[in-house]
């Protein structure tokens, strides 16, 4: 069939598998030409939301650049004849024929990863197969999940806490600036995102695998977060997602804490504002993103996902040296977003910002390229008039 994008908000209902396995192969020959240190590589890997975005990067970066055997967890729609599969799936179908043509070990489960079931096949696979796991990457982007024990499902919102917020943003399908108010969360509903969202389900994993006897001593851990600074901390790093991702915090002290004498290193990951799947569905971002974009693309220092995983993992965690920590024990390479020269250029061409200057003031054609790269369109090289085979 021929594929064509089919866009719908911040979904494209469709995907390529050409143009995502050529996205898969730009990432790879990127991780391929950076130096990695010699010493201090992760061998054994388990990425948990392995399939986009930063959670593919990090399975690249550890597969390419460290060499390690991965196994790694996505939820993903397989292809048939008659509909393409998810992006996701075409990315890890690319990923392990190209790891695999590399010699190099890599299993992936297609699943709940909430779920004591798939918690449990990754173990067995683990045990048989691999040894144990001595990095852990946390990486899952979930609207909903079921709790493993009671069985109750819980739901994430996009919602500010404790007072309404009236913000612009950008409505990518009319093309038009306006603005957007969002009441504020209930305590129930900041509760259920936490659920969903925070590290209750992080600890669980690792819990997991210790009593499962498949995490090494000495072992790594991260678990990513944004936090954004003020022009986005009123619907996210405050918002219902703020409170979730504090959790993050709490989980990793209490993994620290609880896993001291293993000499675990839980730390969570503080990475920059980027086009994924996920944040394409955050009020604000559409707009922001665009202009941050638009900044640091002009300033030398913008980077996309797989940049960002080279240089958490790559540089900064095993890089030799010890990594850039704030006070709160994480790990920040958000920081050249967050630089005063970036944030005060943003801050000052935000209220600029209409329907009719956001062309010029934005990068919108960047952000739009990016979204559209995220399910296999756009990337150069590729003929999209081409019949292809959805199966993979």
């Amino acid at each position: 069939m021929i594929i064509k994008p089919k866009v719908r908000g911040f979904i494209c209902t469709t995907s390529h598998p050409t143009g995502c396995a050529a996205n898969v192969q730009e990432q790879i020959d990127y991780v391929k030409a950076q130096s990695f240190a010699d010493a201090d590589k992760p061998k054994n890997v388990l990425v948990l939301g392995c399939s986009t975005g930063y959670g593919l990067a990090s399975r690249l970066v550890s597969t390419f650049g460290f060499g390690a055997k991965t196994v790694g967890v996505m939820f993903e729609k397989e292809a048939s004849e008659k509909r393409p599969g998810s992006a996701g799936w075409y990315n890890t179908r690319a990923f392990e024929k190209a790891a695999d043509e590399a010699g190099i070990y890599n299993k992936t489960f297609n699943g709940d990863a909430f779920s004591n079931e798939i918690k449990e096949q990754v173990i067995a696979e683990i045990k048989e197969n691999v040894g144990q796991i001595d990095l852990v990457v946390y990486s899952l982007a979930a609207p909903r999940r079921k709790d493993p024990v009671t069985g109750e499902v819980y739901s994430s919102v996009l919602k500010p806490v404790g007072e309404p917020v009236t913000r612009k943003t950008y409505n990518t399908d009319t093309k038009e600036v306006s603005e957007v108010t969002l009441e504020p969360a209930t305590q129930e509903e900041i509760d259920a995102t936490i659920k969903v969202m925070g590290g209750e389900d992080w600890e669980l994993w690792i819990n997991a695998l210790d009593e499962a006897g498949v995490l090494a001593d000495n072992a790594k851990t991260t678990a990513y977060t944004y936090i954004g600074k003020e022009l986005t901390w009123p619907i996210y790093g405050k918002a219902s997602i703020g409170k979730a991702k504090e959790d993050l915090d709490r989980a990793a002290s209490a993994m620290n804490d609880k896993f001291s004498a293993k000499g675990l290193e839980a730390r969570v990951g503080v990475l920059k504002a980027l086009v994924t799947q996920a944040s394409s569905a955050i009020p604000v971002m559409p707009l922001y993103i665009p202009l941050l974009y638009k900044v640091m693309k002009e300033q030398g220092t913008h980077e996309g996902c797989i940049e960002q995983i080279y240089r958490l993992l790559g540089e900064e965690w095993y890089g030799g040296r010890a990594p850039t920590l704030d006070e709160q024990g994480r790990i920040r390479v958000d920081l050249w977003e967050l630089d005063d020269k970036v944030q005060s250029e943003v801050e000052a061409l935000w209220p600029q910002c209409t329907t009719e200057t956001v062309n010029d003031l934005a990068d919108v054609k960047g952000y739009q390229d990016e979204f559209l790269k995220l399910f296999g369109f756009g990337v150069e090289g590729v003929d999209y008039d081409a019949d292809v085979n959805p199966i993979v």
